[in-house]
């Protein structure tokens, strides 16, 4: 056999991790030791690397992390095990979510059950029996209903009569049923109730295409005031990322892909190509996705592809991650991990100022526009 010569060798010890030889598992193995000496190659080892960015880079003192989320994940009691703790532990600071999840997510602040089952039931047998399937979740019919209730309920309320951005009405939402799970011992359950607290901005991309819409064009017909801007929320979620970037960096942190992913991805070319105000895109990029990029759909793009559009720094792509597997399966492990490695961070209650930013973001647009008539 032809021994390597030495700059071959120093050429796969640069390219190299290190060396694969883990050692056994035990009973008592801790999941932080897990990932770090069991997850080392293929999908394994991409969501090694993937919970080595959000602990050690993406919760610096200075990162902003916005959070991307699609796929039916509250629905199986993700937002109570995760996200929650997340948020509570300051390690997310905004949130784009379909509207789907946060309306899924009022099920538990309210007290309704949600149950485990199996797939493969009989769907018209569920039917007959007034019974709400998820693949293997399934749920009382009545759990849509009275959430329907409650949403109409509280809409006509005068606190709601207004035009707002998304991030505006769930905050207002989440202050009720942050009010409600106090009141039913305190038990903290729901995602929108904890960013209240927190004071975490949850935007939804898609504010018509959820039960949480439904309901509101409902109101509509019967006269209410209550409108959802979503311009209103381009401006506020762009805001967000021009100050996180003045002010340290921006980590994009998304599960599943679809509308969340990309509303959470425009701000950059919103910022720089429809503002034209001088910005590098996002400094962090961590997705976790079961779609094909070969598709050409935006839910399975590339952190490279982003780099075309302004999305990604490209002086940072050694900083993303792509990790192709099931959201349910990566962020119960990242969640973990990130608690058991990093303290929690103070936080940025960016709801608080989320008016100020904007603001910011209009005079540097307007000083950019009469900079520019000037010269013109």
């Amino acid at each position: 056999m032809k021994p390597e010569k030495p700059h071959e060798l120093s050429f796969l010890h640069r390219i190299s991790h290190k060396r694969i030889d883990p050692p056994a598992l035990t009973p008592t193995t801790p999941l932080p030791q897990l990932i770090e000496e069991a997850f080392l190659s293929y999908n394994a080892g991409r969501l090694r690397e993937a919970c080595r960015l959000f602990a050690s880079k993406m919760l610096e003192p200075n990162v902003t992390v916005g959070l991307s989320l699609s796929g039916a994940l509250t629905p199986a009691g993700l937002g109570i095990s995760c996200l929650v703790p997340l948020v509570e532990a300051g390690f997310i600071d905004w949130i784009i979510s379909t509207g789907a999840n946060l309306y899924h997510d009022t099920h538990f602040a309210l007290g309704m059950d949600m149950h485990q089952s199996r797939p493969g039931l009989d769907d018209l047998a569920l039917r007959e029996h007034q019974v709400i399937r998820i693949y293997d979740i399934v749920f009382d019919y009545e759990n849509l209903l009275g959430t329907d209730r409650f949403y109409r309920t509280l809409c006509r309320g005068e606190a709601f009569q207004k035009t707002m951005g998304t991030a505006e009405f769930h905050y207002l939402v989440g202050k009720y049923l942050a009010a409600r799970e106090d009141a039913q011992g305190g038990k903290r359950r729901s995602l929108v109730a904890a960013a209240y607290r927190m004071a975490v901005p949850v935007f939804t991309s898609s504010p018509g295409d959820s039960s949480i819409g439904m309901n509101l064009a409902a109101l509509q017909l019967e006269g209410s005031a209550l409108g959802i801007d979503p311009l209103r929320d381009v401006n506020q979620s762009a805001a967000i990322v021009y100050d996180a970037k003045r002010n340290g960096a921006s980590a994009a942190f998304i599960l599943g892909g679809g509308s969340p992913k990309n509303f959470l991805l425009q701000t950059e070319p919103q910022i720089q190509e429809v503002l034209g105000l001088a910005h590098t895109g996002h400094d962090y990029f961590l997705q976790v996705t079961d779609a094909r990029p070969d598709t050409g759909g935006l839910s399975g793009a590339t952190p490279q592809e982003a780099m075309t559009w302004g999305k990604v720094d490209p002086n940072l792509l050694p900083d993303t991650v792509t990790c192709y597997l099931d959201s349910t399966v990566a962020l119960p492990l990242m969640t973990a991990y990130a608690l058991a490695t990093r303290p929690p961070r103070t936080p940025r209650r960016l709801m608080d100022r989320l008016e100020e930013m904007t603001r910011q973001l209009a005079e540097e647009y307007g000083r950019r526009k009469r900079d520019t008539e000037e010269r013109g």
